[in-house]
């Protein structure tokens, strides 16, 4: 089956049904978008490789459960949250070092985050927002585009769509506040909501 010209809905409903070709295809028009994110993040060429094997290998693995409304937000923000993770994971390795003999005096609390159920959460609120917040919200946050180029391609001021992210967050803010407990609200807060 051919599947280069389907759409992102199409190859996802394949991959869904576990179609090898679709996801060979999401693979293929994916890989270097995804690269780029998670290199611009750590600026360490082996962990992005790392990062992107591991999103498509979760793509893989749980295809069969995925509930994506949009294929490039879905796989960048799986890119974002497994940096974070991988961040996370290498931080909890220095303060074992640190156990090890040196001292520490300001050690960070570090919270182990399921980067896929924080990525479903974050999701599924931001496609609930109303059309032009979630569209300011997920270009910027999910897509990692700039504000003024959002703005610029949805065809609205910079400072509306300042208005729309702001009201975005408070909205998405709000609704975490009483779907999680606070711990994992001040690490998504920490991780996601940075200015």
């Amino acid at each position: 089956m051919n599947v280069v010209n389907y759409s992102d809905d199409e190859l996802a409903i394949l991959l869904k049904n576990g179609d090898s070709n679709a996801f060979t295809e999401i693979y293929n028009r994916y890989w270097d978008k995804l690269y780029f994110i998670a290199y611009k993040l750590l600026k360490d060429t082996d962990a992005a490789e790392e990062i992107v094997q591991d999103v498509f290998l979760i793509l893989w693995k749980n295809n069969n459960t995925l509930n994506i409304q949009s294929l490039a937000g879905y796989l960048a923000a799986m890119a974002r949250y497994s940096v974070y993770h991988y961040l996370s994971k290498q931080k909890k390795s220095k303060a074992k070092e640190e156990q090890l003999g040196l001292l520490n005096k300001g050690s960070v609390v570090e919270f182990n985050i399921d980067h896929k159920i924080l990525l479903q959460i974050v999701t599924e609120l931001s496609n609930k927002l109303p059309e032009k917040c979630r569209l300011v919200f997920q270009h910027n946050k999910l897509y990692d585009q700039p504000l003024a180029d959002v703005a610029r391609n949805l065809k609205m001021s910079q400072k509306t769509a300042e208005g729309h992210l702001t009201k975005a967050l408070r909205i998405i803010r709000t609704n975490l506040g009483s779907a999680i407990s606070e711990a994992l609200l001040i690490t998504i807060a920490l991780m996601l909501f940075r200015k």
